[in-house]
């Protein structure tokens, strides 16, 4: 498709989408024009693939009467997708989802603005954005819990699948320290709370090998783009140092996002000694339960790794003077400042490869 015509489908898709995108003018407005955030959005190719994956026989596949049974699945794949704009250059860009996500973490905001898959095209980003294993577009393997129903398998193994509710979650992405409560100045978009609640699916982690099969298709996706920053977050938040301990090649740099735990501060630290590293976190983590001691100890691992003689910077944003942000900072209302922080530290410490 030509630039005249992909140009024209974005203007087009633009002028029928809701009313509720309307807030993206809002926050772009005070961008300036250079940063290429503003007009069409024109892209050289996208699409999609998967990852990894290995097929299993089962006879268990289904438990209704129209579907055999017995048969061959695929399972442990990661669905990728991706955007590379027109003349890309700068790194490619990995974004990973957390807990009880998908990939849609990534995408416009619960209440319309600019997500950061998009943005980080519009900077000169090829974006590639996963589902992990078994979750969203990477199919989960149904085999186990229909041996249950059939009897075949005894009840007390049944997989420990889990859905966190919206109450627990407004603790967990620290809207407030307990549901209903508001943190003061909290910038998530709380209004759009009910769009947010629909990103959330059912979360198959517990089911999985260790090390997760999503480690080992960062690390087949690292080495197939020749050089990508991984962003996680959260639950995901650890895997790309789990990736980097399996083999470092293709990781140009991890940004880590309010991790679920970073790498031990007393482990070995040379797989991350040529890796630039960032772990950033957002406001009210202090005060969390939850969330302090993750702090401290992702404190400690970036404290023996700069000892260490590593590239790390570790980050907590209202030590600048940016508070409100909650644990889904990449949806806060600032959420395209960050990002643009995030661009401006890949620029200054990942070299874009040469064409």
């Amino acid at each position: 498709m030509t630039r005249r015509l992909l140009a024209a489908a974005t203007l087009l898709a633009a002028s029928t989408l809701p009313a509720i995108v309307s807030p993206a003018a809002a926050q772009t407005a005070a961008v300036p024009a250079s940063t290429g955030l503003t007009g069409p959005l024109v892209l050289e190719k996208q699409g999609s693939f998967f990852v990894g994956g290995r097929n299993v026989t089962s006879d268990t596949l289904s438990t209704l009467p129209a579907y055999a049974p017995s048969g061959t699945i695929t399972v442990e794949q990661m669905y990728v997708r991706y955007q590379v704009p027109v003349a890309a250059g700068r790194p490619p860009v990995t974004l990973i989802h957390g807990c009880c996500l998908t990939g849609k973490t990534w995408e416009t905001t619960p209440d319309g603005r600019m997500g950061w898959d998009e943005y980080f095209v519009r900077r000169g980003h090829p974006t590639y954005v996963v589902d992990q294993v078994s979750r969203g577009r990477s199919s989960a393997d149904p085999s186990l819990v229909n041996s249950v129903k059939l009897g075949k398998t005894p009840v007390d193994k049944t997989p420990p699948i889990f859905a966190a509710g919206q109450e627990a979650a407004w603790a967990i992405f620290r809207f407030g320290t307990e549901y209903p409560k508001v943190h003061d100045g909290m910038r998530f978009p709380l209004a759009a709370k009910d769009e947010f609640y629909k990103q959330m699916v059912v979360d198959w982690i517990a089911t999985m090998p260790t090390p997760n099969p999503t480690v080992k298709a960062l690390s087949e996706l690292s080495k197939k783009l020749d050089g990508t920053v991984l962003i996680s977050h959260s639950q995901s938040g650890i895997y790309p140092f789990q990736t980097a301990a399996l083999d470092t090649t293709g990781i140009a740099g991890i940004v880590s996002i309010e991790p679920g735990t970073c790498p031990a501060a007393t482990g070995d630290l040379k797989p991350y000694m040529s890796i630039p590293i960032m772990v950033l976190w957002g406001d009210y983590v202090e005060t969390s339960s939850r969330w302090a001691p993750r702090l401290k100890a992702c404190r400690e691992f970036a404290e023996a790794l700069t000892k260490a003689g590593g590239r790390i910077d570790h980050v907590v944003l209202p030590d600048l003077g940016i508070k409100g942000n909650s644990h889904m900072l990449m949806q806060d209302d600032n959420s395209l400042e960050i990002a643009d922080r995030l661009v401006a530290w890949i620029e200054k410490n990942v070299k874009a490869k040469k064409n």
